[in-house]
């Protein structure tokens, strides 16, 4: 589930994220976890940081990789995993989604895109 984009807001230069990982950034009342996977050519991924499973602001530090192609985020603690595209959670049906947020870069500084 994505949100409509009435605004982008400036995080910082790409060169502040970790190379395949991910860091919260905050916005009014929302806490936003993005990911940059540095090694599959430069992808850029923003879902909430927001673990439904126990309710924790932990996503961000979370093991990414990918389910038969399918980027992913597993949670630190619970280790539900979490699609970096859609929210789903790729391993438990009875587990809630993840609110996603579309991307960009321009002139190397990533913006996310939010209500």
């Amino acid at each position: 589930m994505s949100v409509n984009v009435k605004t982008w807001l400036k995080v910082a230069e790409k060169s502040k994220f970790p190379s395949e990982g991910g860091t919260a950034v905050k916005y009014k009342d929302t806490e936003i976890a993005v990911f940059n996977f540095g090694n599959n050519g430069d992808e850029w991924y923003a879902i909430s940081n927001l673990c439904p499973h126990k309710k924790q602001m932990i996503l961000s530090r979370g093991m990414i990789g990918d389910i038969k192609g399918e980027p992913k985020v597993a949670c630190p603690y619970h280790k539900k995993q979490f699609s970096l595209t859609s929210g789903k959670c790729l391993d438990d049906s009875s587990c809630s989604s993840v609110e996603t947020f579309p991307i960009k870069i321009e002139d190397n500084i990533v913006y996310v895109g939010v209500e």
